[in-house]
């Protein structure tokens, strides 16, 4: 079992990573890379932080929340069991983000299922995707 957990990790890590260089650079998919841009200038007016008089440039929120998910889900397949952990929180961060944005913006609820989705697999992780530490001899 820890073996699936473990492919399940390092599987959403690079999913993580590919979605953020997708956000960063247009030389994966020019057309997702255009989608995006006109998308955060959208998700940028309904921040969840501008309560508080925060509301960030779009496209300087498009390229933060892109070199988080490339790091974090750098961090998250291959980085070391704590760096998983504090990735795995960024990451269940964003996502929750994602909804809220997406929720408030009225998208049809489909438009919720991948970030939906990713949540969960993420909490999953949260729950039972890391090695259990060794239990003390006792002699």
């Amino acid at each position: 079992m820890a073996a699936a957990f473990t492919a399940l990790r390092v599987l959403l890590g690079l999913f993580f990573l590919l979605t953020g260089a997708l956000k960063l650079s247009d030389q994966l998919s020019a057309e997702l890379h255009r989608h995006m841009v006109s998308a955060f200038v959208r998700f940028a007016d309904v921040f969840p932080l501008k309560e508080f008089g925060f509301v960030p440039e779009p496209q300087l929120y498009l390229e933060v929340v892109g070199w988080v998910e490339v790091v974090t889900g750098l961090l998250l397949a291959f980085g070391p069991q704590l760096l998983q952990e504090i990735s795995n929180f960024i990451l269940s961060v964003i996502m929750i983000g994602a909804i809220y944005t997406l929720l408030v913006l009225r998208e049809p609820l489909a438009m919720c299922a991948p970030a939906t989705l990713c949540l969960g697999l993420l909490l999953l992780l949260n729950i039972r995707g890391y090695a259990e530490p060794p239990k003390p001899k006792f002699e």
